[in-house]
């Protein structure tokens, strides 16, 4: 058996990086925002091919980690939709259900926290002010363009801390 303990990391981003939220996208334009709606829906995201390929292939020389800023509530669901899709083995980094930071702040905290033990090959990301941030902190970071921007997400993860 090998010992995965000292493989480097590949830190995966789930929302738009991996699951199209484009469907789930009409709960954030009301207002107040229905976040309970919002993250029930995931269950139902399709798959990026171009995330989903990634993540496999990384997991040849990695070990693959999941880092999403959805909340602790959400991970019964968000396991089970990896799994479903055949998304490699890993440990699943959430956001807690109290916790409001900007998405930038929690995932750098976490990835610093992981860089202690373990060498981080690539944080792969569709939020540019996370691999921004992650990016001056000397981590190498993968832009995650596959799905087309969304405003409503990106004020969310920015102002309100909710993904």
């Amino acid at each position: 058996m090998t010992d995965t303990s000292k493989r480097p990391l590949a830190v995966f981003d789930l929302d738009n990086t991996l699951a199209d939220t484009a469907h789930r996208q009409r709960f954030l334009q009301r207002r107040p925002r229905d976040w309970d709606a919002f993250f029930a829906a995931a269950t139902e995201d399709p798959p990026i091919a171009e995330g989903v390929r990634l993540a496999r292939d990384s997991a040849d020389e990695c070990e693959v980690v999941y880092l999403t800023g959805r909340p602790e509530r959400c991970r019964r669901d968000t396991l089970d939709w990896l799994a479903a899709h055949g998304l490699p083995e890993g440990d699943l980094h959430m956001r807690r259900d109290d916790d409001r930071r900007p998405a930038r702040s929690t995932k750098l905290e976490i990835l610093r926290r992981l860089a202690r033990d373990r060498e981080i090959r690539v944080l792969v990301d569709d939020d540019e002010l996370v691999c921004q941030d992650a990016e001056q902190a000397g981590f190498r970071v993968q832009l995650a363009r596959w799905t087309a921007p969304s405003a409503e997400l990106a004020d969310a993860q920015e102002r309100e801390g909710r993904t």
